[in-house]
């Protein structure tokens, strides 16, 4: 599955130039107000900015997926890390969701363990994923299905029989990710001038 955020033509470019017995899920992961969701077997890219509700019925108009993902990563737009009734939050998404991300490789500190046991609450499946932002990650973690699919129904019977592979993703990646968000902070601050922070920052 590739869900770039706000955008559908890379995925729908790899699903076209795909070779015999490689299926590329057309996905995006989108911003909502209420955090991420991820929207599997889109054929129209979902806007952000809505709300969690909303974006769910738009990815359910077009017959895909809606997933949860890394609803517990405090870097990320995550249910789980947002301000206030994160809780409340986190029940009504439960509601919307098709799975769960239970096991995301660029996820921080108790962020999986944490997703692992809302899913289990809820009576949802769990998926892995290497969350790609570059070649070297894709792969790193997987889910594994018993069996094929070719549409979204297909693949939800068999999601609550997923095998998770972990792993996690390069030091650098880990280390880099919440050190980007620091410096981009510090910069929206007047903290760290702009040309400082490009020059100290790979």
């Amino acid at each position: 599955a590739i869900t770039d955020h706000e955008r559908i033509d890379g995925a729908q470019a790899a699903a076209a130039s795909a070779p015999p017995g490689l299926q590329v899920i057309v996905g995006e992961e989108i911003r909502t107000a209420d955090g991420d969701l991820l929207g599997l077997f889109l054929q129209q890219a979902i806007p952000p900015g809505l709300s969690a509700a909303e974006t769910a019925a738009a990815i359910r108009e077009q017959g895909g997926l809606v997933g949860l993902p890394h609803p517990f990563d405090s870097y990320r737009s995550s249910g789980g890390s947002q301000a206030g009734s994160a809780d409340q939050k986190l029940e009504a998404l439960a509601a919307m969701v098709d799975y769960v991300e239970t096991h995301n490789a660029r996820a921080y500190r108790d962020a999986n363990p944490l997703a692992g046991a809302f899913a289990e609450r809820h009576g949802l499946p769990g998926v892995g994923s290497s969350d790609a932002h570059s070649v070297t990650e894709l792969g790193v973690a997987s889910t594994v299905l018993p069996g094929p699919f070719s549409t979204a129904e297909e693949l939800r019977a068999l999601l609550p029989q997923a095998e998770i592979v972990p792993g996690r993703a390069s030091y650098y990646v880990r280390l880099w990710t919440p050190l980007a968000k620091l410096v981009n902070r510090l910069k929206g601050n007047g903290r760290i001038r702009p040309e400082a922070a490009d020059e100290e920052a790979p």
